[in-house]
């Protein structure tokens, strides 16, 4: 069965970096952007814990915003998203102790990928648990995107 990308699903404005960094680098053929949290309208919609005051609806929609904001990115370093295709998601969740259910909560942010991209936006994954993320925030995500034609780096004089 092959997914086709859903072309009613809107792209938010990309969040700017929140501290030092950039928030996409490109190697080769390959895009890297840099953590994302949730952010609706440059404010964390929630914070707190997985498997204490969140639950996992709640976090796959938060999982599912930073995926979005990452895609944002990915669309502004490269001017469009077509043939690009992700490679590798990792989602951090900060969780309670005995929560287990880190899967269940990247699927908010698996799905949208292939809602998106379709059969390009299937992916290697990880989820991952962490006791405190920045800004009390949930979730983030990071990707890592192959870019169908190779773009050499900028050379700096």
């Amino acid at each position: 069965m092959t997914t086709e990308p859903d072309p009613t699903i809107q792209l938010p404005p990309p969040p700017p970096p929140g501290a030092n960094y950039v928030p996409a680098r490109r190697h080769g053929d390959l895009l890297f952007i840099a953590g994302q949290l949730p952010f609706v309208g440059g404010r964390l919609p929630r914070t707190g814990k997985l498997g204490d005051s969140v639950d996992v609806p709640a976090g796959q929609e938060l999982a599912r915003q930073a995926a979005l904001n990452g895609l944002a990115v990915a669309d502004a370093e490269l001017g469009s998203l077509a043939g690009v295709s992700v490679v590798q998601l990792t989602v951090f969740v900060a969780s309670t102790g005995d929560f287990t259910e880190q899967h269940l909560v990247a699927n908010g942010a698996s799905d949208v990928l292939i809602a998106v991209l379709g059969e390009r936006g299937r992916h290697a994954r990880t989820a991952v648990a962490t006791p405190v993320l920045p800004l009390d925030t949930p979730v983030e995500v990071q990707l890592v995107f192959s870019l169908a034609s190779p773009q050499q780096p900028e050379e700096n004089s």
